[in-house]
């Protein structure tokens, strides 16, 4: 019994509370210029009302002029018509302030900022499981799609839905029977608009979902043409791409279909209905139970009006595009950032250390790391080495809480991490990639943002200690040259440089390097090192090492494997222990006599 009554209560509620969750969610979403974009839409909803007001009026106007021909009552009507459509459209010029006045451009400038902002809190694990072009897409047509419609539909959509029923319910006072066919007919854009949402939102979904796609392949594509085409696989990656703008055309196509078909058939009924109306009035004017003043009122508003019905379904298309673009940003948003643990502490020395640590990424099917304890001294250099996938870079990762641990603790001077601000956290700690990435700005920007506020005498000794100067002044234009996309107009150890230069400049206590010189010439390898010796003084250091020979003088060397810790000590007492060091050493040692003597 209890479910159908709440069924039956429920019925109403699809079309009023889809409305309302969007209503709901526009204002959410332009934060401190809801109250701006409400009184918006109230003023275009008071102005469909008084437009409806206004067409009514031409029932006493067309009878004091037809029947009565009273000259008074003609022009009080007029006037109050006139009145009732110059108020009208001063609201919606009102209205339409949201955006001429900027505002729609500001909210929409809120929320992308809104949205940068989450992405600065939401764990890199998230992003991880996101395509660049997904974010993107949701930072920028989501963003557009969510506000520059809204204004500009809501007008012809309330015009529709509250101008007719207004006249209907006014029509009432003239003739039931007129009134009543009137209230039908707005009535039923109701249904014929459930029976199309599902169409609709259905078929938005997939458009968006293509985009996104495409979004994805074409940032993957253009980041990554350098290598396909030294790969020389331009073309079979640009045959993937074709393949995402078909799928795309595909879509769009039976997305077409599907809505020309329903929205052709609800227009019919709409200007079918009216038709019928039409007819009927003529009848009822014939056996003259309706006056020809009355029937030359239905003839007017049925042409004023029968439009906005037919094409309601048109203007619904748009609802569903905001719908979906809402959806979006909200799961964007609903992402919870990692949790803050109370009270704020701060370190007072920069030992790091791993207690009883394991973690596993939502895509494995295996633990990255297994209650793992590590203990990193302060001021001394660790050496991280293991095979590809044993858990090296993980370690670094969970210490810059890209993640949290599943379970166990990572502490920075005794203190767990998960008690740090953010910011200060970062703060702590700086990193030279092994993959360096600089912005496409100039050499100067992208080395001072590591400290925003320092001087360009702070950015230049930063970069002299980095061993980057003199070739800085090689370029055209100094410290002022633009480093292209991704630095791509730098060589490999010049972007390292950048990169260690940066560090520099931040001058955190803790240093993770990702064996920066890795995929360099020797010569770039020899300034790169000389660079790190600058960046590493004094500073707790973790490198991870993929040649062992870079880290021979570490002060401890960890050997990580299967997310476990193997083997740990210096060098030479990780030989003289005949394990998995000694077993990793010689097998690069007797690569390197099989290259030579290949050369030979």
């Amino acid at each position: 019994m209890n479910d159908t009554s709440s069924s039956v209560k429920a019925t109403p509620r699809p079309f009023l509370g889809s409305w309302h969750r969007i209503l709901h969610g526009l204002l959410r979403s332009t934060g401190q210029y809801a109250p701006r974009l409400r009184r918006s839409l109230l003023g275009l909803l008071f102005a469909a009302i008084l437009q409806g007001l206004a067409l009514a009026c031409l029932f006493p106007l067309f009878d004091a002029l037809l029947q009565a021909r009273d000259g008074a009552a003609t022009l009080f009507w007029l006037g109050a018509l006139s009145l009732l459509a110059a108020a009208a459209a001063a609201l919606r010029w009102y209205a339409q302030g949201f955006d001429f006045d900027g505002d729609m451009a500001a909210a929409t400038h809120q929320l992308r900022t809104r949205l940068g902002e989450q992405l600065r809190r939401i764990p890199l694990e998230e992003l991880q499981d996101r395509r660049s072009g997904d974010v993107n897409s949701a930072l920028l047509g989501n963003v557009d799609e969510n506000f520059n419609y809204v204004v500009t539909i809501a007008d012809p959509l309330l015009s529709a839905l509250l101008t007719p029923l207004v006249v209907a319910i006014a029509a009432l006072l003239v003739d039931w029977r007129i009134g009543l066919s009137l209230l039908l007919i707005s009535l039923a854009v109701i249904p014929l608009y459930l029976r199309q949402k599902p169409i609709y939102g259905a078929g938005t979904r997939k458009v968006a979902q293509a985009n996104q796609l495409i979004n994805a392949e074409l940032v993957e594509y253009t980041q990554g043409l350098q290598v396909l085409r030294a790969a020389g696989r331009e073309g079979e990656k640009a045959s993937r791409l074709q393949d995402s703008f078909e799928h795309l055309r595909q879509v769009q196509i039976e997305d077409v279909k599907s809505e020309i078909r329903s929205s052709m058939l609800s227009s019919s009924i709409i200007e079918l209905s009216v038709l019928l109306l039409v007819g009927l009035g003529i009848f009822w004017s014939l056996d003259g139970s309706l006056s020809l003043a009355s029937l030359a009122a239905v003839l007017v508003i049925v042409v004023r009006f029968a439009e906005p019905l037919a094409t309601f379904m048109n203007y619904s298309k748009v609802i569903s595009i905001v719908e979906a673009a809402l959806q979006r940003i909200d799961a964007l948003l609903a992402i919870e950032p990692l949790p803050q643990r109370q009270p704020a502490q701060s370190p007072t020395g920069f030992e790091v250390r791993f207690e009883g640590v394991s973690f596993q990424y939502r895509q494995a099917d295996r633990p990255a790391l297994h209650e793992l304890d590590v203990e990193l001294p302060g001021n001394s250099l660790s050496a991280l080495v293991g095979p590809s996938g044993s858990g090296k870079t993980t370690l670094t990762r969970l210490l810059m809480r890209h993640a949290d641990p599943q379970s166990g603790t990572v502490r920075i001077g005794g203190v767990d991490i998960r008690h740090i601000q953010p910011e200060q956290l970062n703060r702590l700690i700086s990193v030279v990639f092994q993959d360096v990435y600089l912005f496409d700005d100039s050499i100067l920007a992208n080395i001072r943002m590591a400290r925003p506020d320092a001087s360009d005498e702070e950015v230049e000794a930063a970069a002299r200690a980095a061993h980057c100067h003199d070739f800085i002044l090689r370029l055209a234009d100094g410290y002022q040259t633009r480093v292209g996309d991704i630095g791509g107009r730098l060589s490999g150890g010049e972007r390292q440089r950048i990169s260690i230069a940066r560090a520099i400049l931040k001058g955190a206590p803790i240093v993770i390097l990702d064996e920066p010189s890795a995929a360099l010439d020797t010569e770039s390898e020899v300034a790169v090192q000389r660079a790190i010796e600058a960046l590493v003084r004094g500073r707790t250091v973790i490198v991870i090492a993929h040649r062992l020979s870079t880290i021979a003088a570490a002060d401890r060397i960890l050997v990580i494997e299967d997310g476990r810790l193997a083997e740990q000590g210096r060098h030479a007492e990780l030989l003289a222990a005949g394990g998995r060091y000694q077993a990793m050493w010689q097998a690069q040692q007797q690569a390197k006599s099989w290259h030579l003597g290949e050369g030979h």
